[in-house]
């Protein structure tokens, strides 16, 4: 399997570092994009570089690298996932527009009907907001939000993380173990 990762400016960016983890455990090629403002991010919530993150890839990008592989379709992906996803870049998916390597990706992707993922990092959430969110959804695009459930039971923030990637896993087709699935037996 041959994934695209991006990272954005939004808060949340242990979200994307968990997914990373996960990629890097099941051997999945992955191609990492990192923002200039996920970079602050990364700093800020995570305490690590940029180069520390990169550690868990087989190929990182500069958002600036308009020449990566998959600046073309006939570079194969099995998909993408933008995690988390900031509302200009969800804005950017929704209209099309493309001016550095995370909207191009993304553009590639729905061009060639690959499955794009994006994690939105944002609340409360404007009509705007919800506008892009079902314009992308209408495009093919999933769309999960950084929602954790909680009748796993979770019991520290990494739970509640891995919930959140675990989603985004079952849609990629990946198998995992990171909660507890939902039985319906636990109801009183």
């Amino acid at each position: 399997m041959r994934l695209i990762v991006a990272m954005t400016g939004a808060s949340g960016v242990m979200y994307g570092k968990r997914l990373l983890e996960v990629l890097q455990e099941k051997k999945v090629e992955t191609h990492l994009i990192v923002s200039n403002a996920a970079e602050r991010v990364i700093e800020h919530e995570l305490e690590m570089s940029k180069k520390d993150l990169e550690r868990l890839v087989r190929h990182a990008y500069s958002v600036e690298d308009l020449s990566a592989p998959f600046m073309s379709g006939s570079f194969h992906t099995d998909g993408m996932v933008i995690i988390p996803c900031t509302m200009k870049t969800l804005a950017g998916i929704a209209l099309g527009y493309s001016d550095n390597l995370i909207l191009r990706a993304a553009d590639v992707t729905l061009k060639e009907r690959r499955r794009l993922i994006v994690v939105p990092r944002e609340t409360p959430l404007s009509v705007v907001h919800l506008r892009n969110m079902l314009s992308v959804a209408k495009l093919g695009v999933a769309v999960i939000p950084a929602m954790p459930a909680y009748y796993h039971k979770p019991k520290k923030i990494d739970d509640l993380v891995d919930f959140v990637v675990g989603k985004v896993l079952d849609c990629l087709g990946v198998e995992h173990r990171l909660f507890k699935r939902w039985s319906g037996s636990e109801r009183s």
